[in-house]
């Protein structure tokens, strides 16, 4: 096997496919990412409508008024603007980027402040609110790629829609709502993740667009000394290290709080009888603890050491395990009543389980032998011979 030629082909069928340039206009690009950047008239109302709505679909925890919100937000502009000053090198287009994104920051805190301070919703369990409180580094990937088809999109010759899919992807609008909420409440929590989120948006998006306009060869600003440009190189990566190590370090507690409740959840589910006359009957988990309540017998040391056992055989340690007894104030005979008509009810549930499961099975069995017959007689009548003609 020709493992060169292979390789060749498979090249020359990349190129064909991946090639860009035909399709990019950088100097059409680069007017509309500039006229795109000036934040006044119109766009101050715009972005203060999509602000209130945003804020609406969060306080009602509505992700289509969200979707909406961000579908007409001119967030966007001064970001990728940013974005394209630096791969240019056009000081003075990074300056004006610069000033416009932080009026449009002020005008979404304050219009979503103010929209939070008179809401007379208070929302017991806001997720919406809280998603965006927690950034990861699956949000750093999002806003990298998300900027990255963001640019290409202002580059086309011929434009579609995916300008449209990016606003919601990389969801500028949401977290600035979520950090008035903050202010608003006076939740530094909600405040600083949110604003932290949407400056890991921002610095992204626009890290993404520096790589294209590079890679698309741009025309750049002359007249800028190597030592600047040096400096310029180390300052975004010193800033790229230190938004990028919080948002790992928040993955990994994600990751490992989300295998620690499954664990535990598998752990329960597979014990909820620790012993013949002890039963798990509620758990929650709080930060890296599970705490399981338990019904029945008192727990004598050999029964948690083989609880903590069987736990441990599912990754969880005794220091993250609390036991915790509860007999609700019965005689042990009610408990022992109690823990019977479980065991019981359980048992009735999988008999009545197996029953239908054992119906549905014969029913399927004479639906084939039913579908089988007609066959045959299809088959019948098709191998039949054909009655002569009269004459």
């Amino acid at each position: 096997m020709d493992f060169k030629h292979i390789w060749n082909q498979f090249r020359r069928m990349i190129r064909y496919y991946g090639y860009i340039f035909d399709e990019i206009d950088t100097e059409s690009a680069s007017q509309r990412i500039k006229s795109a950047i000036w934040f006044r008239g119109p766009n101050v109302w715009i972005l203060a409508f999509a602000i209130v709505l945003a804020s609406v679909g969060l306080n009602v925890n509505s992700t289509a008024v969200i979707i909406g919100a961000m579908l007409v937000s001119p967030l966007m502009g001064p970001i990728i603007g940013a974005g394209l000053a630096l791969g240019t090198n056009d000081v003075d287009l990074l300056k004006s980027a610069g000033k416009n994104l932080l009026a449009m920051v002020v005008i979404s805190l304050l219009a979503s402040t103010l929209f939070f301070l008179v809401s007379p919703l208070s929302l017991v369990n806001p997720t919406e609110l809280e998603a965006r409180t927690s950034p990861t580094i699956y949000d750093v990937l999002i806003a990298f790629f998300g900027g990255m088809a963001g640019i290409l999109e202002n580059c086309r010759k011929e434009r579609g829609t995916v300008l449209s899919g990016v606003a919601i992807a990389t969801a500028l609008m949401p977290p600035l709502c979520t950090a008035g909420y903050g202010l608003a409440h006076m939740n530094m929590h909600f405040f600083l993740g949110a604003l932290y989120l949407f400056v890991i948006n921002s610095v992204f998006i626009a890290l993404a667009t520096y790589f294209m306009v590079k890679y698309l060869e741009f025309p750049t600003v002359t007249g800028i000394s190597e030592e600047l440009a040096s400096r310029r190189r180390k300052v975004i990566t010193a800033i790229l290290i230190i938004i990028m190590v919080p948002s790992i370090w928040s993955a990994f507690t994600l990751i490992r709080s989300n295998n620690f409740e499954r664990n535990v959840q598998n752990f329960v589910e597979n014990n909820r009888l620790v012993a013949p006359r002890t039963y798990i009957y509620d758990y929650r988990v709080m930060g890296h603890q599970a705490h399981i309540s338990l019904a029945g017998e008192p727990l004598d040391d050999d029964l948690r050491a083989s609880i903590y056992v069987k736990a441990g055989r599912y990754g969880i340690k005794q220091n993250e395990l609390i036991l915790l007894e509860h007999s609700f104030g019965l005689s042990q005979q009610d408990m022992d009543a109690i823990i019977e008509e479980i065991y019981n009810n359980t048992n009735n549930e999988l008999d009545e389980n197996q029953a239908l499961l054992e119906s549905i099975q014969s029913r399927l069995e004479q639906m084939s032998l039913e579908i089988n017959r007609l066959k045959d007689l299809s088959h019948q009548k098709d191998t039949l011979p054909l009655p002569e003609p009269e004459l």
